[in-house]
C-alpha cells in the first residue's frame, strides 16, 4: 500500500480536489489504527462536509470502512435474510413490529440496531425497558436465533466496521454529522458487512428528521441505493414524512407497549402503515412478495415470533413494563382542531424527561418520555388532555415543557383548517 500522510489527504480535500482510492484506503486504514489522529480526521470530515465526495469516492470510502473489520455471512440459513435501517425519528418504534412480522412471513431478520443519542430514539435503548431482555450476543448466538426464531435485534459487535464507530463519535462532537458521503458510508459500510440479501431503508423527512428537505432525502436515499446494489445487496430506499412524530407515543417502555398493540392487530393507523409498507419492500428484495404481511399481524404469528425473540434473548415479554414515577398532563389550549404536532419538539421534550441522551455513556430511562393523546386533523377540547409528559425526575419536567412551546397548533373548529399532515409514503427510490 502506497504511504500517504494525513496533512495530504486533508489539503486535497480541503481545495476542492477527489480523493485517490489509495488516499482513501491509506486513511480509513490509519485511522482505524490510531495513526492519523482525531483532529486530523475532524479536519478531513470538515472538508468533507464542506466539499462532497464524487459517487466513486464513496464508494471507495465506504468498501475501505468495510475492509476494516470482520463480514457476516448468513448464505448456510435455511431462509433468505432482509434487514431495514431507519435514519432515525421520533416515535420511530417500526423496527420491534416489523423484525418478528417479516420473520413471520418467511424471511430471517438480522437487525443490528444502536441506542439513541439527541431526540431521535434507539432500538435497543426501547428493547432494554423489557425485563431482562440483552442487546448483546455473540456471532454464534445471533447466527443460532436467526435459524431457530427467524429474527434477531441485537446490537453490532465490534468487529463490525470498527472505523465507522471511530468515525461516528468523531462526528457527534464535531459538527459533521449531516455529511451525507459520511452518513451514507457510514450507514451502508455496516449494512454490507452484515452480509443480508436484501436491504430497505427508510429515509427520515421532515422537520423531525436529519434531513429537514426531501431533495437531500432523496440524494441520500439515491447514494444508499447505489452503494448497496453495487456491493451486490438488493437495496430499495422509501423516503418517509417525520414532521409529524409516528403513533402515539415517544420513549421506551411506553413504544415497547405500542408495538406490541400493532402486533396483537391494532395500535396506530400511520405505525401499521409504515411497519406494513417496509415489511412488503423486504419480502419483495428476499423474493417472498406471494406473502401478505397484513395476514400475519391478524392470524397472530408475528406476535408469536415477537415472544420467542425476547425470549430468546433473556426477556420475559408477559412481564409489566416499567412505568414513570412521575406524569404531567398538557391540555389542550382551545377547543378545535390539532393542524400540528411538529417531531422535533415532541422529540426534544421526551429527551429531556430522561428517554434519551445527550452523550453515548449516559443512561436513559426507562418509563420517561411523551404521549400525544391526538394527532393532526384530530378534534380537541379545551382543557382536555392533550399530551401527557412522563419521567421519574419531576425536575425535568420544566425544559421538557419549554421543549414544546410552539410544537403545535390548534385551529378553530369552523376555521377552514384542511388538517395538517402530508402523506406517510413520500417517495420510492430503488
Amino acid at each position: 500500500m502506497s504511504t500517504h500522510d494525513a496533512v495530504e489527504v486533508i489539503t486535497a480535500k480541503r481545495d476542492g480536489g477527489t480523493l485517490s482510492d489509495s488516499q482513501i484506503d491509506w486513511v480509513v486504514d490509519a485511522y482505524t489504527r490510531g495513526d492519523v489522529a482525531d483532529e486530523q480526521m475532524s479536519a478531513l470530515a470538515m472538508a468533507i462536509l464542506l466539499n462532497g465526495m464524487e459517487r466513486p469516492e464513496i464508494a471507495r470510502w465506504t468498501a475501505a470502512m468495510i475492509a476494516s473489520g470482520e463480514r457476516m455471512d448468513f448464505s448456510a440459513l435455511s431462509r433468505p435474510t432482509a434487514d431495514k435501517h431507519s435514519t432515525g425519528g421520533v416515535g420511530d418504534k417500526i423496527t420491534l413490529p416489523l423484525a418478528p412480522l417479516v420473520a413471520a412471513c418467511g424471511v430471517a431478520v438480522p437487525q443490528l440496531s444502536g441506542r439513541g443519542l439527541g431526540h431521535t430514539g434507539g432500538t435497543l435503548d426501547k428493547l432494554e425497558a423489557i425485563p431482562g431482555w440483552r442487546a448483546a450476543l455473540s456471532n454464534e448466538e445471533m447466527m443460532a436465533q436467526l435459524e431457530s426464531v427467524g429474527a434477531v435485534i441485537c446490537a453490532a459487535g465490534d468487529g463490525l466496521a470498527p472505523a465507522d464507530k471511530k468515525l461516528y463519535a468523531l462526528r457527534d462532537v464535531t459538527g459533521t454529522v449531516e455529511a451525507i458521503p459520511l452518513i451514507a458510508s457510514s450507514i451502508m459500510s455496516k449494512k454490507i458487512a452484515e452480509g443480508t440479501g436484501a436491504l430497505v431503508l427508510d429515509v427520515k423527512v421532515g422537520s423531525g428528521a436529519f434531513m429537514k428537505d426531501v431533495d437531500r432525502a432523496r440524494e441520500l436515499a439515491e447514494v444508499m441505493v447505489a452503494l448497496g446494489t453495487d456491493a451486490g445487496v438488493r437495496t430499495t430506499a422509501l423516503l418517509t414524512d417525520m414532521s409529524t412524530p409516528l403513533g402515539l407515543t415517544a420513549g421506551n417502555a411506553i413504544e415497547v407497549e405500542e408495538s406490541v398493540e400493532v402486533l396483537a392487530g391494532g395500535g396506530p393507523a400511520d405505525v401499521v402503515e409504515l411497519t406494513l409498507a417496509l415489511a412488503r419492500e423486504m419480502l419483495a428484495g428476499a423474493g417472498r412478495d406471494d406473502v401478505d404481511p397484513a395476514d400475519k399481524l391478524a392470524d397472530g404469528s408475528a406476535m408469536d415470533v415477537w415472544k420467542q425473540m425476547i425470549r430468546a434473548q433473556d426477556g420475559d415479554p408477559d412481564a409489566p413494563l416499567p412505568e414513570a414515577r412521575e406524569s404531567h398532563v398538557v391540555t389542550a389550549p382551545a377547543t378545535g382542531t390539532l393542524t400540528r404536532l411538529d417531531a422535533m419538539a415532541v422529540g426534544l421534550a421526551a429527551w429531556r424527561l430522561g428517554a434519551g441522551r445527550a452523550r453515548k455513556e449516559d443512561p436513559v430511562q426507562a418509563g420517561a418520555g411523551v404521549r400525544w393523546h391526538a394527532r393532526p386533523g384530530d378534534a380537541v377540547h379545551e382543557g382536555e388532555p392533550l399530551l401527557t409528559l412522563l419521567t421519574d425526575e419531576p425536575a425535568r419536567f420544566e425544559r421538557a415543557l419549554a421543549s414544546l412551546e410552539g410544537g403545535y397548533d390548534v385551529a378553530p373548529a369552523d376555521a377552514d383548517a384542511t388538517a395538517a399532515g402530508s402523506p406517510l409514503l413520500v417517495d420510492r427510490v430503488g
